[in-house]
């Protein structure tokens, strides 16, 4: 539609492989509890659970209720209980409580547990302080992988991003570690792993340990994906955080897209209910408007309806032969794509009326300007002025992490009165949401000493503290140099346009936040690939804190750190203009696997997918969860409602 790739992009593995293994092993675990049981399963595993297997197949082996692991249970008559859970230990204490009731009222049953993906030994020891362990059996349903469409795989571990980044918690690393594995050993062997953040490095780590012990069973397969690139959440906090104006990426900060579909309300379908619909490539509508801008996708969606009416009105001079041909072979057809077409004009219709109540364009603009450096003191008024005026929690919060990321801290003054304003605004219960913001680099406050140049250091010798707190004071308007801003400088993060960026013939991936921005983990990838490693980029490695790696893909490879060599003909990323090879492991050297290691924003994906078709290669994603701004401030949020 608005961009033409270079050359032909491979097409995708095929991941309808994965489904089938968690289908099948899933119905193995069931089926080792013979007879008919009621089935607990974890709220946030439903919906996974539901791409996977139905209801109707759950029945089939003999499952009789289904329950939500939540509340009571209502009294049941099943001599069996199977537990679907994450593994956590509030549920345990959950199912503790279950089974000692049972004992109490003198009941006897059978228990499964059944833990997804994996079993934790903490589990295991609140089992046994509630003197359960020995009435329950557990198993574990190695579930790591849910293919969401043909080019995106999710873990659906939204908690990971808060685990780890936060809490520190690394029990998630061998779940990315056997997904990785799995996919090596099906898809694989991978050529050239790169990778930045220390979760990366870590679970590459693992991943090259797990290998090592089973002794490489992908060896003389012919590979379907190329090349691995595994990267921390952390390492670009920024793009995260900016508005989506991709078409899906609105679409998730509208309707939250969840496990990859969406609940549209009566407000889209225009009709007194809603409907839940499945997006992915299936969708001819919004397979061709989901990578657009916004700003392209009204026009598109007329021409298309224009382009429907005319079909159907070539029934009108048809005789009966082709009018049973046309209702046989097209009619239906153009009926579902009728549909779905009315559905995404509902859904565009409504992004517009709530994006016109919340001043979007205001907001993009600030953003816009927090990105650039420019205004900063006016960015800051617009901050507060939407703090003042509770538009939302969550967008004020954002709002603030942006401009503490872009500025590599707020001064102390603004650190104070915006946390102050924030507390009164919206309650002092986000005083824990503050630490954990701090905590984890998303907001924070320069201490005295970064704020100061070495000219200003000097003057302050010569003046009281109080003074030299004025002359900080009078230097925060300027737009200081930070890690993001150095950064953004060497990557050219921030391009440079005469006249206005055509957005419906993007020349770069900076049109995914409308020629503002070019996100910096896409450039990341794009500069690795390009150069085939990390030589030349050494300065930008310092200022993302390191933790690089490029390994070349056999087995016997050990974690080396930096580039292998600048890039050539060679190149992993070839350039547009570039001879395609006719090496057949040329093929799979075009299909790279992007891994986000706590999440990943629909942006980056419409971002990478308009780098492929740029450069005839094909990017597949695998994140540990879909996630947005709203999503990451939601994890960070302490106040319970």
């Amino acid at each position: 539609m608005a961009f033409a790739g270079r050359r032909d992009v491979p097409e995708p593995p095929d991941f309808g492989i994965l489904k089938r293994l968690a289908r099948d092993q899933l119905i193995y675990l069931l089926e080792q509890l013979p007879g008919k049981k009621d089935l607990f399963i974890e709220a946030d595993l439903m919906s996974p659970l539901d791409r996977i297997a139905n209801v109707s197949i759950l029945k089939q082996h003999e499952v009789d209720k289904l329950y939500k692991v939540e509340s009571r249970p209502a009294l049941s008559t099943s001599d069996q209980f199977c537990f679907l859970v994450r593994p956590r230990i509030k549920t345990m204490r959950y199912i503790a409580d279950i089974v000692n009731a049972d004992k109490m009222s003198g009941r006897s049953r059978k228990y499964k547990i059944i833990f997804s993906p994996q079993k934790f030994y903490a589990c295991e020891m609140v089992l046994e302080e509630e003197g359960v362990f020995g009435d329950v059996t557990c198993d574990e349903w190695s579930f790591y992988l849910l293919p969401l469409d043909e080019d995106i795989i999710s873990m659906e571990l939204p908690e990971f991003f808060r685990d780890y980044f936060l809490e520190g918690d690394h029990r998630w690393i061998n779940s990315v570690a056997r997904a990785l594995q799995l996919l090596n050993s099906l898809y694989g062997p991978f050529g050239k792993a790169y990778g930045i953040g220390r979760c990366a490095k870590m679970s590459y780590e693992l991943w090259r340990d797990l290998e090592e012990e089973s002794e490489g069973d992908g060896q003389g397969r012919k590979p379907e994906i190329g090349n691995v690139f595994l990267m921390d959440r952390d390492t670009d906090y920024v793009t995260a955080l900016c508005s989506q104006v991709v078409y899906e990426g609105l679409v998730d900060d509208t309707f939250r897209i969840k496990c990859g579909s969406v609940d549209f309300g009566p407000d889209v379908t225009s009709s007194d209910k809603g409907i839940k619909v499945l997006l992915n490539a299936q969708d001819k509508v919004f397979s061709q408007i989901r990578n657009e801008h916004f700003s392209s996708v009204f026009g598109f969606l007329s021409q298309k309806s224009r382009n429907l009416q005319a079909q159907y009105d070539r029934r009108r001079g048809m005789d009966i032969k082709q009018m049973k041909n046309f209702v046989s072979q097209e009619l239906k057809g153009l009926k579902q794509e009728h549909r779905l077409l009315s559905l995404h004009i509902g859904a565009c219709e409504s992004i517009m009326k709530k994006k016109t109540k919340q001043d979007f364009q205001e907001m993009i603009k600030t953003e816009h300007a927090l990105l650039e450096g420019f205004d900063i003191r006016e960015s800051t008024s617009f901050i507060e002025e939407h703090i003042d005026r509770q538009v939302s929690p969550i967008e004020s919060l954002r709002l603030m992490c942006l401009l503490s990321i872009t500025e590599n801290g707020l001064i102390p003054k603004d650190y104070r009165s915006l946390k102050t304003q924030y507390l009164q605004s919206y309650g002092p219960e986000h005083l824990l949401t503050f630490h954990n913001l701090k905590r984890i680099g998303l907001l924070t406050e320069q201490s005295a000493g970064e704020t100061l140049t070495a000219v200003e250091s000097k003057v302050s010798k010569l003046v009281t503290d109080r003074a030299a707190g004025k002359i900080t004071d009078a230097f925060n308007s300027l737009a200081r140099k930070s890690n993001f801003r150095a950064i953004s400088k060497k990557l050219g993060l921030i391009p440079r346009v005469d006249g206005e960026y055509d957005l419906k013939m993007p020349r770069d991936m900076a049109y995914v936040f409308s020629g503002a921005y070019v996100p910096l983990s896409c450039k990341i990838i794009e500069q690795v690939l390009e150069r085939r490693g990390w030589l030349g980029l050494e300065e930008v490695v310092r200022l993302l804190n390191g933790n690089e790696f490029s390994v070349s893909g056999n087995a016997s490879a050990r974690l080396g750190t930096g580039g292998s060599g600048a890039g050539g003909s060679d190149s992993t990323l070839p350039h547009p203009d570039s001879a395609v090879e006719d090496n057949p492991a040329w093929e799979s050297q075009r299909v790279i696997l992007a891994v986000f290691l706590g999440g990943c924003t629909f942006s980056e994906i419409a971002a990478l997918r308009f780098l492929g078709k740029e450069r005839g290669c094909k990017f597949i994603f695998l994140t540990t969860a879909i996630t947005n701004s709203a999503r990451m401030m939601e994890a960070m949020i302490e106040a319970k409602a």
